[in-house]
């Protein structure tokens, strides 16, 4: 079995670390912005209101649930960081490709594996 240099380890775990909380302040960000979490929010709006608040947070459940998901993978790569199997695909066991890796560090299944999720 292949694996990394603890000292680029130790880098890539600090880039997700990084990367997470950035994605966790921007999800709360997000949920704050909410135009259904305003407390002032009135219930007899009129029409273009209404509609303005229900795109406004049909918006913000989109890019929450894409924050989630990018957090999910994040924290799966943490994991596998740390049981020492970070660059080897969790579909098939082969090594990711590292150009995959260098661009999504988070990245947790190799380029074939995706392709046959994504067919």
């Amino acid at each position: 079995m292949i694996s990394f240099p603890s000292k680029l380890t130790k880098n890539i775990e600090s880039f997700l670390e990084t990367k997470l909380l950035k994605l966790k302040r921007s999800e709360k960000s997000l949920k704050a912005g909410d135009p259904f979490a305003d407390e002032q929010r009135t219930g007899n709006n009129s029409a273009e209101e209404d509609l303005d608040e229900q795109i406004g947070h049909f918006d913000t459940e989109i890019k929450v649930s894409f924050i989630k998901k990018q957090i999910v993978q994040i924290r799966k790569a943490l994991t596998r960081l740390k049981i020492g199997k970070y660059g080897i695909c969790e579909k098939c066991g082969n090594m990711i490709d590292t150009d995959r890796l260098a661009v999504g560090p988070e990245t947790t299944i190799c380029l074939r594996c995706e392709k046959e999720r994504e067919a």
